[in-house]
């Protein structure tokens, strides 16, 4: 591990001399090309990379010889500092929380070092020993890999592993324990293919999605430990300024970021007209939605809730118009009389509810800002809106409407909702989307199928059809072509159904 990191290193570190040469490197920087630029930054990124891998082990080693079972004779005792922490602060001068995460990645780096040691016969006491007990690989050592190869940054294997969290087998009987881990192995497996593809905090998002979807045991107990959690706390600054802290439970946050985004929504452009065109398919997956008409739906026309045209005569921050909006919704709310606030688009909750008679119960995610909730939300959504049923399989086109029809259905856009989880391009939420035909409807005769259909945000869908990218189907793959005619990116759903299969047996 630690001869490939150096090696890395040494050649990034060649690399960025040789681009950079002598004199003032700001300088160079600055007079560089777009692809001398971009090659520079990929360089300096690798020697990070290999750099905070190396920092890592060597946090881990000192947390390690500064001990408190070593007494006076640990490290950082011997050298006038309480804790191995004080004393890597005091050589890196990074922050408390930074040491902590770089001896955690550190630790999961010698724990899967020391189990393949002795799962090949090399344990502490030397090759062969024979009182090396077998340990068998963690379910994060794939991570552990793509850490070690330079595939994962330290910041991006820290959000997989965090998010991911430990696999709950104390919550299952003792005999399905390995099903448990090999579910979590997998996870890490597939989390770890789509990090190039994503930011640190989709990441994160990724992974707490696929914990949530794995262990709806889970699901309840972390529901309740948020719901114990939250509070509401004011009070008023020297300057007289009033300031407010509120810490949500799940089921009020998935509300809140439902109607702030329809508060938003009319500031994103035009919405695809809603549609009156029946559909009858059996339930795979399920939609329900709270009250109002449905967080996401389609509607007829941009009309704020003040009545005035999107944009026009309004100069207010979003920050300003979603405190507006949480107002008018308290205002309102004595008054009885959601109209006032939101016109006649009202606002609503959407749950997605996966149907998998192989699974112990339903996986149910909030359509908007993509958390997986208790089944016993989804009841009490349910008993409040009803359920919609919705056919995400592309084999299965009962939704689908050829060309008798230009602009998809609401039942459509339910539909890529669940199969997407928003643009497909950016990762915006459902409600801020619009449906993009990848065959053009008059250029290509395209179809509004689900197949040939995506969910794509108002600015990408505009960069788009403006900048002459486009986007292409392999079987259920979609590829994003560049203008250029570069070589096309795969783009990968952000939605739960990822994650929801049966892992196969260990």
């Amino acid at each position: 591990m630690s001869v490939s990191s150096t090696s890395r290193l040494v050649e990034s570190a060649r690399l960025i001399v040789d681009r950079l040469g002598d004199g003032d490197p700001t300088s160079r920087i600055v007079a560089s090309d777009d692809d001398g630029l971009l090659a520079l930054l990929a360089d300096c990124a690798d020697a990070q990379r290999s750099l905070s891998l190396l920092v890592a082990v060597a946090t881990a080693e000192v947390e390690r010889r500064s001990d408190r079972s070593r007494g006076y004779d640990g490290l950082s005792q011997r050298l006038g500092h309480r804790t191995g922490t004080d004393l890597v602060q005091s050589l890196t001068g990074t922050t408390r929380a930074d040491v902590r995460r770089a001896t955690a990645v550190g630790e999961d780096l010698r724990l899967t070092l020391d189990a393949r040691a002795t799962h090949s016969g090399v344990g502490e006491g030397g090759a062969g020993a024979d009182d090396a007990v077998p340990i068998a690989p963690p379910w994060f050592a794939a991570l552990v890999d793509g850490l070690t190869r330079g595939e994962l940054t330290r910041d991006q294997y820290d959000a997989i592993r965090r998010g991911l969290g430990e696999p709950p087998i104390e919550h299952y009987p003792e005999d399905e324990g390995d099903i448990i881990v090999s579910s979590w192995r997998v996870a890490a497996a597939q989390l770890l293919d789509e990090a190039p593809h994503r930011n640190v905090e989709d990441l994160a998002a990724a992974a707490r999605l696929a914990r949530d979807s794995l262990d709806p045991i889970g699901v309840q107990i972390r529901f309740d430990e948020r719901f114990e959690r939250r509070s509401f706390r004011a009070w008023i600054d020297s300057d007289g300024q009033h300031h407010a802290r509120i810490v949500f439970d799940d089921d009020a946050a998935m509300w809140v970021h439902t109607i702030l985004s329809a508060a938003l929504r009319p500031r994103r452009g035009p919405r695809f007209a809603a549609s009156t065109v029946p559909h009858s398919a059996p339930p795979q997956s399920e939609s329900a939605s709270g009250s109002g008409s449905g967080g996401g739906s389609a509607g007829s026309a941009v009309v704020p809730h003040d009545g005035r045209p999107a944009d026009e005569e309004d100069r207010r921050t979003n920050e300003q118009l979603q405190y507006d909006t949480l107002l008018a919704i308290l205002r309102t709310g004595a008054a009885a009389d959601p109209a006032q606030a939101f016109g006649d688009r009202q606002p609503g909750v959407r749950l997605i509810r996966t149907m998998n008679e192989a699974r112990r119960s339903p996986v149910i995610v909030a359509e908007e800002t993509g958390q997986v909730m208790p089944s016993g939300i989804g009841e009490q959504y349910e008993c409040d809106a009803g359920r919609v049923p919705v056919w995400a399989d592309s084999s299965r086109r009962p939704l689908d409407v050829g060309r008798h029809q230009r602009l998809f259905t609401k039942a459509q856009r339910t539909a890529l909702a669940v199969r997407d989880g928003g643009c497909v391009w950016c990762g915006a939420p459902p409600s801020r989307c619009e449906a993009h035909h990848i065959r053009h409807w008059h250029a290509h005769h395209g179809s509004t199928d689900l197949a040939d259909g995506v969910l794509l945000c108002r600015n990408c869908h505009m960069r788009l059809h403006n900048q002459g990218w486009r986007i292409a189907r392999r079987g259920t793959d979609y590829h994003l072509h560049p203008p250029d005619g570069g070589r096309p990116r795969l783009l990968r759903p952000r939605s739960l159904l990822r994650f929801v299969s049966e892992p196969d047996p260990p």
